[in-house]
């Protein structure tokens, strides 16, 4: 819609160059849109889309081939392995993966939702580096710390984040009421998880009046401020994407970290 095209249009003129879509998302009509947005722009962008890992390996090629299309463009910057696949072990998709890059379809390779072994199988079966993995990441989801960051920080990977702020949770806007659609279901929403978390909203809002920033900018630039991480937040209007483009001048200090992680800890 004209909501959708303008925050496209003003992530461009942000510099938000990453744009991450996949198979799944919208059917096929999210990679459309994509498309729409950064015609004219290509040079200017960092094109991220992902394979569903379901069918048969051959699929791989032509599946490359028509996400390409639909988004309108001639190459992929990095296509990811949307999850690791619960049929066909790396060695059947990964060596076709290296061949989307040999031909110049795919500038590199990618997994998502991949444990540390998974990335490492992956990579071993491809035979080159697979770029990133894309994963849950936030100050309330900070598994990627233990194994996958380590490594992609000693190895020159990167950890793709998302939902870095936590679905919306590390905005603070859902402290007060659950919120209205099927998220309301999950756990993570609960009163006693939304109680649990308020002193980590209270510690996001106090830091981020230090600032002259949001609580959603704060919890952003904790993030962004470790080395090989890269965040893709969502929004839903202008006004949060520029937010979101707006953490990456948030300048924490070391105070800052040691007490975000701290509440993070807390959290638990």
């Amino acid at each position: 819609g004209g909501e959708a095209d303008a925050m496209r249009k003003r992530a461009r003129e942000l510099g938000a160059s990453l744009f991450d879509t996949g198979e799944l998302y919208g059917m096929g009509r999210s990679g459309r849109s994509v498309g729409g947005a950064i015609r004219g722009q290509r040079e200017k962008v960092f094109l991220a889309t992902k394979l569903f890992p379901v069918g048969l390996p051959f699929m791989v090629s032509g599946r490359a081939r028509a996400s390409a299309q639909r988004l309108g463009v001639d190459r992929l910057d990095l296509y990811q392995v949307h999850w690791p696949s619960p049929l066909f072990p790396p060695r059947s998709t990964m060596p076709r993966m290296k061949v989307l890059q040999d031909t110049g379809l795919v500038r590199h390779i990618g997994v998502s939702n991949h444990s540390l072994a998974q990335w490492q199988a992956a990579e071993r079966d491809h035979g080159g580096p697979v770029l990133s993995n894309q994963v849950r990441f936030s100050l309330i989801a900070r598994a990627p710390e233990h194994e996958l960051l380590p490594w992609a920080q000693r190895e020159g990977r990167l950890i793709i984040a998302y939902s870095p702020l936590g679905q919306g949770l590390l905005s603070g806007k859902y402290q007060k009421a659950p919120p209205r659609n099927f998220r309301r279901a999950r756990r993570a929403f609960s009163d006693v998880s939304r109680q649990r978390l308020q002193p980590m909203v209270d510690g996001l809002g106090e830091i981020a009046a230090k600032h002259g920033a949001t609580s959603s900018q704060v919890a952003l630039a904790w993030l962004i401020r470790k080395a090989n991480v890269v965040a893709i937040p969502g929004a839903s209007n202008v006004r949060q994407l520029e937010e979101n483009v707006g953490a990456a001048d948030v300048e924490l200090s070391e105070d800052d970290d040691a007490r975000l992680t701290a509440l993070a800890l807390s959290a638990e």
